[in-house]
């Protein structure tokens, strides 16, 4: 238990996310005195107007342009960074975390189910099925998070393949692919999404299934502990890329040192 106990505390430090709440913006409110009028409120939606607002499947293309200009920013960076920074310091110990890892007996139940949670017909299928509900119920809210879901898997689906690609790491099993992770990498895009819309009250659970699919990874022998690690860094960064704005407050990570080594802390900042 203490290798995973390991992976899922180096998992905790790429975890730099925005918190819960949505920005609001007040709407400007006429001065109240003699010969103001007071604006009426408007009239209940008609279901034609609830249908003109729906989200289409061709904005989320056109969306997706828009999410790219905003991948390069310091925010995103810095997360890039520290997850690469930490996958890198592990590098070394990467076949032996893994083959302890998947000799554990206890741990082959344990994680039995993190292969089927993870996998792209998962994430992917839950991030559309939010948006196809939200479509048939005419629930805006429920529609924008299918679209923040749908077009932070679809970001992340191809930085991760694209770098699968072209670092070409083996997997301990034998097989290709293997860095970085992309069972990691979705979850934790979701789990990003799932928390800046709600908070910490959904998002800890969120990130705590991620953070159990990326160590069952290991567990089942098809990745080592810096696909992970990795992993999850790129899949916060895509479910923060298409989440600009929808929180008000934000944790920033900093490198420190310490005696005898270096850390990394957390800082909430509203």
């Amino acid at each position: 238990m203490r290798i995973i106990s390991q992976t899922l505390v180096a998992l905790a430090l790429v975890v730099p996310v925005t918190a819960p709440a949505l920005a609001q913006t007040p709407l400007p409110m006429a001065p109240q005195g003699l010969g103001v009028e007071r604006a009426a409120p408007p009239p209940p939606d008609s279901g034609q107007a609830q249908r003109e607002r729906s989200i289409s499947f061709g904005s989320l293309f056109s969306d997706l342009g828009h999410d790219l200009t905003r991948l390069p920013t310091k925010a995103n960076a810095l997360t890039l960074g520290v997850g690469g920074a930490i996958a890198l310091a592990v590098h070394p110990a990467d076949s032996e975390l893994t083959r302890r890892a998947t000799v554990s007996l206890p741990l082959d139940y344990a994680f039995e189910v993190g292969e089927p949670a993870g996998s792209g017909w998962v994430q992917a299928g839950g991030a559309l099925g939010t948006l196809l509900i939200g479509k048939a119920t005419g629930s805006r809210r429920a529609q924008m998070l299918g679209a923040d879901l749908v077009r932070a898997q679809m970001i992340n689906a191809v930085i991760t393949q694209g770098m699968k690609v072209a670092v070409g790491r083996s997997r301990p099993n034998g097989g290709r692919f293997s860095f970085p992770s992309g069972h990691a990498s979705s979850t934790f895009a979701n789990a990003t999404v799932l928390c800046r819309h709600f908070g910490w009250r959904v998002g800890v659970p969120a990130y705590g299934l991620a953070a159990y699919v990326g160590a069952s990874r290991l567990q089942e022998n098809r990745h080592y502990a810096s696909d992970v690690i990795f992993g999850a860094a790129l899949g916060i960064t895509a479910g923060r890329t298409v989440t600009v704005g929808r929180g008000s407050s934000q944790f920033v990570v900093a490198p420190i040192v310490v005696p005898s080594g270096a850390g990394v802390m957390f800082t909430r900042v509203n």
